[in-house]
């Protein structure tokens, strides 16, 4: 028996209501714009939170999926899968890692490779070995591995007792991470440029310590580069900029550019516990994913992407800490790595996106009252001057406001 039919006033009222969504909508996008279903262009450096790498409608992803759709779209992983090979072999050429899992999303790459760390230790012997190190201000997923990872109290509360096997120690805690360091320990889990918990960027002699500790201490160096790898710091992969290679390495948004791909790249070393029925995915490297992922890594890794990526975020950065030496009432930091970039603000900056939406900018929220700015790896100098002009037309909003208050 069905329940009282829900409230037809709302256009969402159908739908679970875990977002707290804006109230506009579109219904098409080209490059760094994005058109209403009111007809209203907005420059987006949302990205899909840093998931468009390229653009809205890129011609060569768009001739991906329609050259792949009128041949395969999904098989099953019981089967040799060409296109997951290509991919893979691509992606290991570029990095540290020999051997790819693929995934569906972040989370599921997150999960892998929470999987992967204790499987290496139980397949070493040391079975005990199951605890994860994580830092605050961390975000590694939704799911419940990967929240019970992040630690996030706003993520974790009312969904039962909290999973055992996960350290958070403070985010730049040298000695509280050495202290925590044990004979149950599985694996460090890190960020390089952490996403939603500000835009914090973790120093390059930092990594590099990380690497040396657990090189010492026998266990796994994870990194999370689901937000900052695949060029969005001005190099492939975050962890270039330190040196410091990590054992294994979970990839999504971009990887896709916008179709759900993900991937848990690790070395052969890492994954030797990972044998035939360990894990799988019945979605995860299907024919059709894996041909816009194939796509959107090699236009990533064209130079001419990254030397984009390099260029306009030194322009940003200067721009931007120019404001804050104009704004001072209203911008306290300016943070980041390449085009992952954090503002942290005096005013509340929920209500500040809502005046860069006024101005036809798109923004995201992040952790310690940041927002941040993640546009396509293709904007272009000309988008990014148009963004800095509506940022500064906001910050005299905020002004005026306060003015008036």
């Amino acid at each position: 028996m069905s329940g009282p039919a829900a409230s037809s006033s709302s256009p969402t009222a159908h739908l679970m209501g875990v977002y707290g969504r804006a109230p506009l909508a579109f219904e098409r996008g080209e490059g760094a714009r994005l058109i209403s279903t009111e007809g209203e262009a907005y420059l987006d450096c949302v990205a899909g939170i840093a998931t468009n790498a390229l653009g809205h409608a890129h011609p060569r992803l768009v001739e991906a999926v329609k050259a792949q759709s009128e041949k395969l779209w999904h098989v099953s992983n019981i089967f040799r899968i060409p296109e997951q090979e290509k991919l893979a072999d691509r992606l290991t050429a570029e990095s540290f890692a020999d051997v790819v899992f693929f995934t569906n999303s972040g989370s599921e790459a997150i999960e892998t490779a929470l999987k992967l760390a204790r499987k290496y230790h139980a397949a070493k012997g040391q079975p005990e070995r199951i605890d994860i190190i994580t830092f605050e201000g961390a975000f590694h997923g939704r799911t419940y591995a990967a929240v019970n990872a992040g630690g996030n109290a706003a993520y974790l509360d009312g969904f039962g007792p909290r999973l055992p096997g996960f350290i958070h120690l403070p985010f730049g805690d040298h000695e509280a991470l050495k202290a925590a360091i044990g004979p149950t320990t599985a694996a460090i889990l890190i960020e390089p440029v952490q996403g939603e918990g500000g835009a914090r960027a973790v120093p390059d002699h930092c990594l590099r310590g990380l690497r040396d500790l657990c090189d010492q201490e026998g266990i796994l160096l994870i990194y999370d580069e689901v937000q900052c790898g695949l060029g969005r710091t001005g190099k492939l992969f975050a962890y270039e900029w330190s040196g410091a290679a990590p054992d294994v390495m979970c990839l999504a948004k971009a990887l896709g550019s916008g179709f759900p791909v993900g991937a848990c790249l690790a070395t052969n070393d890492a994954a030797s516990g990972m044998i035939v029925g360990a894990h799988g995915s019945t979605f995860g490297g299907n024919p059709l994913a894996m041909a816009v992922g194939f796509a959107a890594v090699d236009e990533i890794c064209k130079p001419e992407t990254m030397d984009n990526v390099r260029e306009v975020s030194a322009y940003l950065s200067q721009q931007l800490n120019g404001l804050r030496d104009r704004y001072p009432d209203v911008i306290v930091d300016v943070r980041g790595r390449g085009l992952l970039i954090g503002i942290k603000l005096i005013p509340n900056n929920r209500e500040f996106m809502v005046m860069a939406r006024d101005q036809k900018l798109l923004v995201a929220g992040g952790g310690d009252n940041c927002i941040r700015l993640l546009p396509p790896l293709t904007l272009t100098l000309a988008e990014a001057q148009e963004a800095i002009s509506k940022i500064e037309r906001t910050c005299d909003q905020v002004r005026q406001n306060a003015a008036k208050a």
